[in-house]
């Protein structure tokens, strides 16, 4: 499977997603009227308080049925993943989370779980303006870019000569 059609495959997930919360949506709105409206029938007295209706989201859930695939719920409605699709899925979500607000910790967070390369795959390429960028494939997130001043690129070699 090529790139343009992992990301067509990750689209249609995203869709398919997209699709199952607006179908969550409506079936909470549709709860919420036939709940509304058994509350018109049965009404409580004057004197009895009355609750304030909790409408719920629903929540997603994520499961690992098989090494090789994830499973992603939203109320009532599944997506299964397969390998390529959970890194179209990782490389769209990435790109979105760079553009919100807050950032990202600028500092380790107590307790972050990760997993490391090691020894990854690289590869350079000179930028027209002098900076370096730096591709180095994780074996989860696959080839994540990063770009260098050459100022940055000296510090870089130096903290790595020091370790």
């Amino acid at each position: 499977m090529n790139l343009h059609e992992q990301i067509e495959a990750l689209e249609a997930s995203v869709d398919r997603l997209n699709e199952i919360d607006k179908l969550a949506q409506a079936a909470l709105a549709a709860a919420a009227e036939r709940s509304h409206a058994d509350e018109a029938v049965a009404a409580p007295a004057p004197s009895e308080p009355v609750a304030p209706a909790v409408e719920e989201k629903p929540t997603l859930r994520v499961a690992r049925p098989s090494q090789n695939e994830i499973t992603l719920t939203i109320g009532a409605q599944s997506v299964t993943l397969q390998p390529e699709q959970i890194g179209r899925l990782i490389e769209e979500l990435a790109n979105a989370r760079a553009s919100m607000q807050p950032e990202p910790p600028t500092s380790l967070p107590q307790g972050w779980r990760f997993a490391a390369t090691k020894n990854p795959m690289m590869a350079i390429k000179k930028q027209a303006n002098g900076d370096r960028l730096l591709l180095a494939r994780h074996t989860g997130h696959g080839w994540v870019p990063f770009t260098f001043s050459a100022d940055a690129a000296v510090e870089l070699y130096m903290m790595l000569a020091q370790s």
